[in-house]
Parts: structure tokens; sequence; C-alpha cells
């Protein structure tokens, strides 16, 4: 007889594997043998897998998994009309769209449970909300004669947020408020909140990068404890007996121009035909072990943060800049991953190991494309002693590059908009980030090293943290095929032929529209405990380990990995992992949309801070979508994008073709197009929504 102290869920669940209906309270003990009046323990463990959403209660009190009761656990991706779609924590199952009516109060990203009510759409219906997300909402508050609300400014949140009168903190029409959350919404009632704080209006640049960090409640400092504990573990001593001395080695770093936290360093050699490839990545789990001070902090922010004239890291400087940062000339902790590739690429054997390293120099990526691609003397004959290596490094990625694009994967060069300030902190030009092959180099490296720790660890059968990236929704290929059609007269059939696609278009005049449409029509990747490979990449099995100073689920791969290595990896080390593994997964990938959402909304601003010198100016762009309301417009003097709205279109009355995804002129049938260039006019900007509103030149 079990004791019932020691149960565990995977006990629990394994009852359901063999049963085709939910079982009662009084079923569960029987199957355990648990006498009745040792119960009370089982309820407890019931009750948190219902509340994790492992199990559903029926209204009879009987219990069964989600997924064999027509029930799909997941996160709700909420739209700003109301409605949305359920992503299905389970990879491999298709997402579920759920009516405005249907959400339950759900708001975007929650953790939620959703009933199949139509199978052949693909429709349902949220039943249960498993975890709310949303604590603290900014946005604009408004006072008029039914009240005071806050209207978020997020706009997936599509209800406004009643603030009693008594709660209103002092906040006066049209300021930007916190506004705490006192009661969730329901399909029948709004959210009730209270302002917790009034923001002051930006009246800089960096100001406003304050107030964003503000409004996405992100941690620019750390506890008092945490940043004791990163002091403390300054003392811990790096050159151990199970630590592989690889001092003398050429090791270089690449990163960019302003990079402070150097994660991953780079070492070749060439054997006869065979390249032996070294991939050092600081060991940051050697001195941030599991639910210390600094791993808790850790796991909550999940990932740093880059803004144009900071970075809110996810562990303290102490650590993410110097003592875990793989600097030159410097002595450093490292876990080591040594590949042996053969001439074609083919990986032959792979070894992980714990290492110290000594950085011989910090490149950059521009001084690595002076070498390497430009061939500039001067830079050349500066780096003499690393030719030989930085030529093996280029070799190498260029083959593993074509190997990989063969097999499939998504080769996108999507630009990313760069930021350039002045002195002041003031943005003085927005360009395209720059990406070159030295980018690309690392990029191969990294890929090939995340392969080879998720294709061990998955042969061992252990428990661990996936990258994974599903196929595209079919709902979003036809569209995708819709647009192709109308921008290109191609025609898409298949999602193997997304590969082709990309390659056919490079160097054509909408190879970045394409490259951006198609970006759009994928699915984002995320972290999950079960491996259902990477699609945008053509890899079977992927995860994250490259980048530990930034990312928690690489540093919780590091620490499996190393428990494998020195047979640490213990039965109750494994149930903590299966336990603990899901709601990291979950969390972490919420945290990181969370990350590229503040990013992206500190581009518009800086845009906004940007243009509002250049209203009223002329300039010529390309429309990068289209709806009912109007156009989106990226410039082509800067890296800048803005909206035209049909009512800023005076010439003719514009209807949306739904078909043909087109703007249409009612009376002079003038035609707008995705990729169409148009001459716009500045013709202001929105602060408040941080926004740039074009009118048609």
């Amino acid at each position: 007889m079990p004791e019932y102290e020691s149960i565990t869920p995977q006990e629990i669940r394994s009852l359901f594997k063999k049963r085709i209906k939910p079982l009662s309270f009084e079923e569960i003990l029987s199957l355990l043998k648990i006498q009745r009046k040792n119960s009370k323990t089982i309820k407890r463990l019931l009750n948190e897998m219902v509340n994790k959403g492992e199990l559903v209660r029926t209204r009879k009190g009987h219990y069964g998994p989600p997924d064999e009761m027509n029930l799909v656990t997941g996160y709700f991706e909420a739209h700003g009309d109301g409605y949305g779609f359920v992503i299905p924590e389970k990879p491999g199952e298709r997402d579920i769209f759920i009516p405005a009516r249907a959400t339950g109060g759900a708001m975007d990203s929650d953790r939620v449970i959703a009933r199949i009510e139509e199978p052949e759409r693909r429709a349902g219906r949220i039943i249960k909300i498993l975890e709310r997300v949303h604590k603290r909402i900014s946005g604009i508050f408004e006072y008029g004669r039914y009240g005071s609300f806050v209207r978020p400014k997020n706009r997936t949140l599509s209800f406004d947020i009643y603030i009693p009168p008594n709660a209103r903190g002092g906040a006066k029409n049209n300021d930007h408020v916190i506004a705490e959350i006192v009661e969730y919404p329901s399909d029948s009632r709004a959210p009730v909140g209270k302002v917790i704080k009034v923001l002051k209006k930006p009246d800089t640049p960096i100001a406003e990068i304050e107030s964003i960090i503000e409004e996405f409640n992100l941690q620019n400092k750390f506890p008092p404890e945490v940043n004791s504990e990163a002091r403390e573990v300054r003392k811990k001593d790096i050159h151990r007996k199970d630590r592989k001395d690889l001092t003398n080695l050429i090791t270089v770093t690449i990163d960019g121009e302003n990079a402070k936290d150097f994660d991953d360093a780079i070492s070749i050699r060439k054997l006869g035909e065979n390249y032996l490839l070294y991939v050092h990545i600081a060991d940051v789990g050697y001195f941030v072990p599991w639910n210390s001070n600094l791993d808790r902090e850790a796991r909550k922010r999940a990932t740093s943060v880059y803004f144009p004239d900071r970075a809110i890291p996810m562990l303290p400087r102490e650590l993410s800049e110097d003592l875990c940062s793989l600097k030159p000339g410097v002595e450093r902790a490292a876990f080591t991953v040594e590949i042996l590739f053969s001439k074609n690429g083919e990986r032959l054997n792979v070894n992980f190991y714990p290492s110290v390293i000594k950085s011989s120099s910090r490149l950059t990526y521009t001084s690595v494309k002076k070498i390497l691609i430009d061939k500039e003397p001067s830079e050349r004959t500066k780096y003499t002693f690393l030719l030989p290596h930085l030529e093996v490094m280029e070799e190498l990625a260029r083959i593993l590059r074509e190997k990989r694009i063969e097999r499939g994967s998504l080769d996108f060069d999507l630009p990313e908009p760069e930021v350039i300030l002045d002195i002041q902190g003031r943005p003085e030009n927005i360009i395209k980030a720059e990406r070159t092959f030295a980018h690309m180099i690392i990029e191969e490296f990294m890929i090939a090293a995340n392969e080879a720790v998720a294709e061990y660890l998955e042969s061992l059968c252990v428990p661990s943290i996936y990258r994974i990236h599903e196929k595209p929704d079919p709902l979003k290929m036809q569209e995708l095929a819709k647009i192709l059609k109308n921008l290109t007269g191609r025609k898409l059939i298949k999602t193997s032929q997304l590969s082709s696609l990309i390659k056919e278009m490079k160097g054509s005049p909408h190879e970045e529209l394409v490259n951006y449409i198609l970006l759009r029509s994928l699915k984002q990747a995320r972290y999950s405990p079960e491996n259902a490979g990477h699609f945008g990449l053509a890899s079977r099995c992927y995860t994250h380990f490259t980048s530990p100073i930034r990312r928690y689920p690489d540093l919780v791969v590091h620490r499996i990995l190393r428990d494998v290595l020195t047979n640490r990896l213990t039965d109750k080390k494994i149930k903590d992992l299966e336990e603990i593994l899901p709601s990291i997964a979950f969390h972490s990938s919420r945290m990181e949309r969370l990350a590229d959402e503040a990013e992206r909304t500190v581009i518009d601003a800086m845009r906004v801070w940007f243009m509002k010198e250049k209203i009223g100016e002329e300039f010529r762009g390309n429309i990068i979508s289209l709806t009912p309301y109007g156009m989106k417009v990226r410039l082509k003097d800067f890296y800048v994008e803005g909206f035209l709205h049909v009512s800023y279109m005076t010439d003719d009355f514009y209807i949306y073709d739904q078909e043909t995804l087109t703007l249409i002129g009612r009376k002079k049938k003038k035609l707008f197009r995705i990729g169409d260039e148009v001459t716009v006019r500045i013709e202001r900007v929105d602060e408040i929504e941080r926004e740039i509103i074009l009118a048609l030149v």
C-alpha cells in the first residue's frame, strides 16, 4: 500500500491514462488504495492540480484531464475588438477562436481553460481562468457623467477599468495613470480598479523611457538581499578539478558595439578536413543555485530588457557585466559545448563540460565585417593573430548555414530599427540596424550548440525546457497566400514552400515586405517542457542554452545538463523538475512577450520624439499593411512607420476590399495595394498613443 503522504501528481495523472471517464474522489482513493481517513492530503493535491489546470473538476465533483473532456489549457491572446484565441499549452494543437461574448472576462496573456464548442470552426468558450497576468494597468484617466474610468494603453485590453469615487488617487481628466485591478472582469461586468500612481507627462525622451518602464512594471532595482548575495558569490573559486583548462585556446567574443554582457565566446580548430568548434557559454549556474535569492529574482524577471539608452538586466550587474561576463584577458568560468563537424557540416561528435577560459579579444560585428567581408588592410593588420581562426569560422558558418537552409529553415533577413541618440539622449536618427555575415557566424554556432544540447537531453528522456515553434495555422496560411497572390502573383500551397519563397524573393523589390508579411503569419516561438520541434529553424529538437545571463530558461537547461553530467539528477530532482518546468516555461514565454512589447513601445515613443520636428514635411514610403480604417506606411528616409487613416485620404471615398486586400476609391477607382509606394505628409504626432499620423499628398 503506498504512503499517502508521498503520492505525486505524476501518479495521479497515470490513473487517468487507461480510464475513459472522469473519476470521483472515492474512485481515486480506491485506485490508490488509500483509506478515507487519510484522504486530506490527496484532496489538497487534487485541488492544487485543478488550480494549475492539470485536472478539471466537473459540476458533479468528478476529476479528469482537460484534453479528455474536450477542454484545452493554454494562454489567451486577445484582440482589441474583444475576441481572441487560446494558444494551447500542448504542442501541436490548433488555436481556438474565442468570440468576444465568450471570453469569460479573460484578459490578454491570462492562462485559461477553454471548451471547444464548434469543432469544425475550432471555436469555443473560456470556462475558467487559471492565472491572471495583469495586476496593474497603464492608461488614461477619464472622468465623465457616468463615472471615472481608466482607458488602457494596451490595445489588446478591450474594456475600460471602472474607478470608484474614493479610488481616484488625485487623478485629473486625461492624466496618464497606473491603476491596480481590484475586481477582474466577467462576461457581464467591467473590471474595477484604483489609481495608485499619476504619471507626469514626459518632457524628454529619457523621461519617456522611464515612464514606459513604470507602465510595464519593470523592476529597475534589485532587492537588498539579492545584491548582497551577488557580492557574496564573487568569492567562489572557479579553479576546480572538474573544470577543463582552456585558457590557452584562442577564444573570441563577437557582439555589438554597446554590449556589456558577453555570455558566449567561440574557439575553432581545423583537424584535417574536419572542424572542431568550441562554444563557451558563461557558467551562470555555478554562481546562481536553485532557489537562492538570485535565482528567485531571475525567475521572476525571466529575461533582460534592452532599450536604446539602457538595459534592465535579469541578474545584478556584478554578475551580468562582470563576474559572469566573458571579458577579454580575464579567466572566467564557462560551460563548453565542443562539436566536431565533417567538411560537409555533419555533426560527428559532441562533448559538454565545465571549463575555464580566457577571451583573447572582444570583437564587434563591425570589425569582423571589415576583416572578413570588406578585407580592410588596416583592420586585418590589427587582428593578424586572429585572421586564420576567423577565416575558419567563416568557412564553417557558411557550410552550416547552407545546410540549414537546404533542410527548410526560414532564412529571414528582416532589418530591425536602431535608434541613434545624441549626447542629451534625444533621437537624432532612426535607421535600419545592419545585419552582416558577422552576425550570421554567431547565429550559426549558437544554433549548433542549442541543437546539440537539446538532442542530448532528449535522448536521455530527462525533463527539460525546449524552444518550440509550431507550424502556422492553416487559416493564416490561406491569408498569406491571398496577400502573396495580390503582391507577387505567386501561388503558395504548402508550409514546405516558405523557405523557397524567401530564397526566391531575395534581392527583389518585395523582399522585405514578403518577409514582414510572412513573419506576421507565423506563430510565436515559445518555451515548453515538451519537444515539438522548431518550424522556423527546421529543427527537430531545439532549446535555449547560449544566453544564461539574460534568459532564465537557458539557466535552467544549464543546471539540468550539469546534473546529468555529474550523475546528480536523482529521482526526486526529476519529479521536482516535472512539477516546476511547465510553470517556468509559461512564465518565461509571457515575460519574453512583455519585454518585446516594452522594447517596441520605446521604439514607437522614440519615433514620435524624432518626427515631432518634421510635422508638415513630405516623405516617400511603402504601404506595409491595409485595413478598413487605412494603411500603415514605412518611410524610405528613416526606419519609421506611420498610420494614414482613410479620413485623411480626401480625394475620394475609399472602401476596403477583403478579397483583393486593397483600398479602392469609389468614384475614381484609384487602387492602393500592400507594397505600393506613396507620398505622405507628417500630419501630426499623437504623444499619448505614440503614433505618427500621416496624410496622403
